[in-house]
């Protein structure tokens, strides 16, 4: 994978680029639009994860409680 640029250098490489087409005559290639970032899949997926995880011990916590009053009643 190649190395990410700086942003100095990639302001440097736009400038060199526009003064280089200043003495060849070819007209500076447009700025790109900065495209906003995805949230990413696996943050989301981690978080989905964790939440289940939660639930289940609860769930669980919530079996057990109830098993625990049976028993006393019980006796």
């Amino acid at each position: 994978m190649a190395k990410k640029k700086s942003k100095l250098a990639k302001r440097a490489a736009e400038l060199e680029a526009a003064v280089a087409g200043l003495f060849s005559g070819t007209p500076a290639a447009p700025a790109k639009t900065k495209k906003r970032r995805k949230a990413k899949k696996a943050k989301k997926a981690k978080v989905v994860k964790a939440a289940k995880k939660a639930v289940k011990k609860a769930k669980k916590t919530a079996k057990k409680a109830v098993k625990k009053v049976k028993r006393k009643a019980k006796r």
